[in-house]
């Protein structure tokens, strides 16, 4: 699409906006039942654009992103009459007589930039969120996953007009010319490096942002954690998707007298759930791109491969690297890929001490039975959350905000948090007039203890 052809869409939707339509409660409840009966009718190709992107079996597809989606629209059905109406909140002595009111209104014309990993999920979620506020909205999914690029289109052209909902495809020049442009919010999913020019760019007009990224999140398991299970859980929530989760573990952190068993487990569980040549398995997705897949064999160079490292046209089997360094070239950047180094540590303060000299991370998973350390260690490190005794499954909760912290994110969304997030919450003080106290006028002689006392 071309600028100025994004400057007029831009414009047409700032103008449906001003009509109001996309503040009604009922039409916004009606569009998003459109959106699901669509959703649901366009399943079959939905999943074979997924497994054309990305080589996710149907399974892995439906579990990861059409099924969240789907649970995400019931969700705000269920809740937007309720979260859309005026909040009474308590109004202070001082402003007696009066009544205090906060009002959710919509931003207006929104834009939505979402990445290539999940390519249905974390573009269309964050579109109900928007919706779900009453905002208009333009989402430019990525240009790497083009076939579930299409198929979003195609949903989302049978069910919003243009003026309301739209898509813009492409890339780079795309991605530029809408940034470019003045929006009323924008929300971005994708690396930390592109979030700073998306900050830059929405700075120009201070642009409110909600920025998921990324990091490096650990994966700490302590001895007295129930090793099969952890074995089981951490594989599982490595290679969903092939490691291109922005929350995957991206290395473990475990307590030194427990890591060859751990390694021994983390083996078999691969073993398990992808057989002896996982690249042989039709479930096992694929990196995305040569680029991607080349940045990531350079990674392993030179490491102590475990288990693993092998390749097949853009798959790499799932890889285990033991006795890595925190100096490693692999440890200064997000793994993005089934690759899983392994660290120990004989002390877990001094483990901490490493994670919390680094960024904060957008997700943390810690295994261990003892209720003392599970405390510590989300007391003491800051990120965006995670699971204790699991991982992945945070994300998925409808009554949990999810979004990272610092160089991670910042906002969050997730069932209330995305229509808080695509919300401005307006404080309304409404007065009456049957009194009015004389305290604050001047002149103010004589008044000081007085007032001293009503507000200490």
């Amino acid at each position: 699409m071309e600028a100025q052809e994004i400057k007029l869409l831009v414009k047409k939707q700032k103008v449906f906006f001003e009509t109001g339509l996309s503040k009604n409660v009922n039409f916004r409840k009606e569009k998003l039942n459109s959106l699901y009966s669509v959703i649901v009718r366009n399943e079959e190709l939905i999943l074979d654009a997924l497994k054309a992107d990305l080589n996710k079996s149907k399974y892995e597809a439906y579990m990861t992103e059409v099924g969240i989606v789907l649970s995400e629209i019931k969700f705000m059905l269920k809740k937007i009459t309720k979260w859309s109406k005026p909040k009474r909140v308590r109004t202070s002595i001082t402003q007696a007589p009066g009544k205090s009111v906060i009002y959710h209104e919509p931003f207006g014309t929104t834009l939505i930039i979402s990445p290539w990993n999940y390519p249905f999920q974390l573009a269309i979620n964050p579109l109900i969120g928007a919706i779900a506020a009453g905002n208009t909205a333009i989402l430019k999914p990525s240009n790497y996953s083009i076939n579930t690029s299409k198929i979003i289109k195609q949903i989302i052209e049978e069910v919003f007009p243009e003026e309301y909902v739209s898509v813009v495809e492409g890339g780079r020049d795309e991605n530029t010319s809408l940034l470019d442009q003045r929006f009323d919010f924008i929300f971005f999913t994708g690396s930390v490096a592109v979030g700073k020019v998306v900050m830059e760019a929405a700075a120009k007009y201070l642009t409110p942002v909600c920025l998921e990224l990324g990091g490096k999140s650990p994966c700490i398991v302590e001895k007295t954690a129930d090793l099969r299970l952890a074995a089981k859980r951490i594989i599982w929530g490595k290679l969903i998707n092939s490691g291109q989760t922005c929350i995957a573990p991206d290395y473990v952190l475990v307590d030194k007298v427990i890591k060859n068993q751990l390694l021994i487990l983390m083996k078999e569980a691969i073993i398990n759930f992808y057989e002896e040549k996982s690249l042989d398995c039709d479930y096992y997705p694929k990196i995305i791109s040569n680029k991607h897949y080349d940045r990531l064999l350079k990674l392993v160079l030179n490491e102590e491969v475990y288990y693993g490292n092998e390749t097949n046209g853009t798959q790499i089997s799932p890889t285990i690297l033991n006795n890595v360094s925190w100096n490693s070239p692999i440890m200064q950047e997000e793994i993005f890929g089934p690759i899983l180094p392994i660290l120990d540590f004989e002390d877990l303060s001094d483990a901490i001490l490493k994670i919390k000299e680094r960024e904060k991370p957008l997700a943390l998973y810690l295994f261990s039975k003892n209720k003392e350390i599970q405390n510590k260690i989300v007391r003491e490190i800051s990120y965006g959350g995670g699971c204790i005794n699991d991982t992945i499954l945070h994300l998925s909760s409808e009554t949990l905000p999810f979004g990272g912290v610092g160089n991670s994110g910042l906002g969050n969304y997730h069932g209330y948090y995305s229509f808080k997030t695509f919300s401005h919450e307006k404080g309304i003080l409404k007065k009456g007039s049957l009194f009015d106290i004389a305290l604050r006028y001047p002149p103010y002689n004589k008044k000081m203890t007085l007032i001293k006392k009503i507000l200490k």
